[in-house]
């Protein structure tokens, strides 16, 4: 495409709609162009925050606009798709909210319609591109904590409830998103346990547990209805241990040279004698650089030169069945659910810390 600024729409101006908007603004290689909302009210600030960003509560404007490249799409999640693909449809590069759609059926729609369009469909999993995330895939993809054996999350606050996804789709998507993006390997089943309530509202607490073949596993706790916030990941390897706290204003990573050692013989395992290895704790240094501003630099950066993103419509899509799995194995009681994939789509290179 052209190498002048990228002409940027984006459609919904609500919860995350402001964070986009600015972030494209302050971004050099890009110009926001329009914002689209069916609430006029919410529109009423753009004149004064972003001077020259035209606003309008039609959303065929952006669609019909010749200035704008690329849509980004910050709308509840069931509009996902009929706005991403018209936007594909008009020739557009997409930028949609997690996750990408409500089903794997039209994700996979979405996929093709790009690929046959030529243009970038990306998903805004903002957590890959937070310094905290971007180290941790560094230290696991260099080996330092050996072989991976459990991911352990507990994602809680009170509120916000949704009306269209339930508290996996919304919180525990996170989760699978940075699993799927810092495991070499792919969870093949879930069981999952959930509850709501409130009458006529999607389940707002869950636990699941995602298998692998390897000996790794994973936990996720997540609810709407906790007194306090926490946002808390343990990654336990053979080498060393990770604690992720995302709440702390400054060491978010600590690195734990603990374990236990076994000696012995493997075949006779009432002889094996467990040993516990205690060593130095390790804070690496991260970035204060905000998530959002990489990933739209990630975004625009693609576009320009023709890259597939970190997270692009096929990890979208992995992301989507462990959902959906999930959300069978509540339906089920805590059944496990295998998860099928009917396209085992090749990892991208994932971007450097």
């Amino acid at each position: 495409m052209r190498q002048s600024q990228l002409g940027v729409g984006i459609v919904g101006y609500g919860y995350w709609g402001p964070n986009l908007v600015r972030n494209f603004a302050a971004n050099s290689n890009a110009r926001v162009v329009a914002v689209c909302d069916l609430e006029s009210s919410r529109l009423e600030s753009i004149g004064r925050l972003f001077p020259g960003v035209a606003v309008t509560t039609a959303y065929k404007n952006l669609l019909e606009n010749p200035e704008i490249d690329a849509i980004v799409v910050a709308t509840p999640v069931h509009s996902h798709y009929e706005l991403a693909l018209a936007a594909l449809k008009a020739g557009k590069h997409v930028l949609v909210e997690k996750p990408l759609t409500v089903s794997g059926d039209l994700a996979r729609r979405l996929i093709d319609e790009a690929d046959r369009r030529g243009r970038i469909l990306m998903v805004d999993h903002t957590f890959l591109y937070t310094p905290a995330v971007r180290k941790i895939s560094e230290l696991v993809r260099r080996g330092d904590l050996g072989e991976i054996y459990y991911y352990d999350s507990t994602r809680v606050s009170l509120g916000l409830f949704q009306s269209d996804v339930s508290v996996i789709w919304d919180l525990a998507v996170h989760d699978i998103s940075i699993l799927d993006h810092i495991l070499d390997e792919a969870p093949v089943g879930v069981s999952a346990t959930g509850i709501r309530h409130v009458t006529g509202s999607p389940e707002n607490m869950a636990h699941i547990t995602l298998f692998f073949d390897s000996s790794c596993v994973a936990h996720i706790n997540v609810n709407w209805l906790s007194p306090v916030k926490v946002r808390q990941t343990l990654v336990g390897g053979a080498k060393k241990m990770i604690v992720y706290d995302d709440m702390e204003p400054t060491e978010k990573i600590k690195v734990y040279d603990k374990g236990i050692t076994l000696n012995g013989s493997e075949d006779k395992a009432h002889q094996l004698r467990i040993g516990y290895r205690a060593g130095d704790m390790w804070a690496p240094h991260l970035a204060a650089k905000e998530a959002l501003q990489t990933e739209v630099e990630h975004f625009v950066d693609c576009i320009r030169n023709g890259a597939a993103p970190l997270c692009d419509g096929a990890s979208g899509l992995r992301v989507i069945e462990v959902l959906e799995a999930a959300s069978r194995s509540v339906a089920q009681q805590g059944c496990p659910i295998p998860i099928d994939r009917q396209v085992r789509s090749p990892r991208k290179t994932r971007m450097t810390a």
